[in-house]
């Protein structure tokens, strides 16, 4: 088969994808209380959806969408990550600077970790078996042994991190906001290995990786997805989004990579249409406020936390600009499901 045969049956495959998949929402589940969300994470193979909500972790059935169990005691809660083989999970408490490692099966709180200040970013690396907590306010990342609990190392970032990448093959990547680079971390020697800037991408914040194609996935201000070379630096693409993103996820079965964003309500759905060339396929009109998500690789639905915001408090000199308040008892994960159109 000749180069324009094969671009020809590549184009009809994608467009034929294109025309079958096609997202909305399907649901949601009702969680209530108050206070703010940060980070989500759904496990498949535990079957289970983990929510940040203020100063605990609402546990979700992913096959029920009933809530299960919840894990307190902490004081504001920004990541979840998970480590199925050991049967822990980890949680970064970003006000205390504490990660806290709890039971997969009973939920209770087994040990508090220091960290560096204002943990938030967070990710279990299978390959080193270490669980990283990217520090904001410290502009670090701390490593701890994920089976003892023990800090093996500090690194330091040169900037504010925002969200990890795992490849489980040596290499942890995450996003620094302010500096609207990504950087590349050894997780067995705790050094930055490399430093790449991400421009014309400012501001990044989730982030996400194609393991398998060695991609990652850049969210960012400006209504921007920076597509990444894992492996040089090199962007290769910078295909729209919409506005306010803070999650970004790859699903390797559908090649699909999403975008959540919250100003907007809006969740972009992107595939690759080519070598390093990604087309948005579709915008999802999703809930405003749903700026994370978590993806279920089982399913193929994607989770959003939101609520319904009521007015925002008079600016003062210490808040200049408020955020808008949450009405008590709205708080819910929006179910994003794909039903086929042909």
């Amino acid at each position: 088969m000749d180069s324009t045969a094969k671009l020809l049956l590549s184009t009809l495959l994608f467009a034929s994808q294109v025309l079958s998949q096609t997202y909305k929402v399907t649901g949601s589940i009702p969680i209530g209380g108050t206070g703010g969300w940060d980070y989500l994470y759904a496990g498949a193979a535990g079957r289970r959806l983990y929510v940040s909500h203020g100063t605990e972790v609402v546990v979700v059935d992913l096959d029920s969408e009933k809530v299960v169990g919840t894990i307190g005691g902490m004081q504001g809660i920004h990541g979840i990550a998970i480590a199925e083989a050991l049967g822990k999970g980890f949680i970064s408490d970003g006000r205390s600077n504490e990660l806290v490692a709890f039971d997969l099966k009973s939920l209770a709180v087994k040990q508090k970790i220091a960290t560096g200040q204002n943990p938030d970013g967070l990710v279990y690396d299978p390959f080193s078996k270490r669980v990283f907590t990217f520090n904001g306010r410290s502009q670090d990342a701390t490593a701890v042994d994920a089976e003892t609990g023990t800090v093996a190392g500090t690194i330091a970032l040169g900037g504010k991190p925002e969200f990890p990448a795992s490849d489980g093959k040596g290499s942890i990547y995450a996003n620094i906001e302010d500096k609207n680079e990504i950087v590349r971390i050894d997780p067995r020697t705790l050094v930055v290995q490399a430093r790449w800037s991400i421009a014309p991408c400012e501001s990044p914040s989730g982030l996400a990786i194609d393991a398998k194609s060695r991609r990652l996935f850049a969210v960012c201000d400006g209504g921007k997805m920076a597509v990444v070379n894992a492996d040089s630096g090199k962007v290769v693409a910078t295909p729209a989004i919409g506005e306010g993103p803070d999650a970004a996820a790859f699903d390797p079965g559908s090649k699909l990579v999403f975008s959540s964003n919250g100003q907007d309500g809006t969740l972009t759905v992107i595939k690759e249409a080519g070598p390093d060339s990604y087309a948005v396929v579709q915008t999802v009109k999703t809930q405003r406020g749903a700026r994370t998500m978590a993806l279920d690789t089982e399913t193929h639905r994607v989770y959003l936390a939101t609520a319904t915001f009521g007015a925002a408090p008079a600016a003062t000199a210490a808040n200049p600009h408020p955020r808008p308040s949450i009405e008590p008892g709205s708080f819910k994960v929006l179910v994003v499901g794909q039903v086929k159109t042909n």
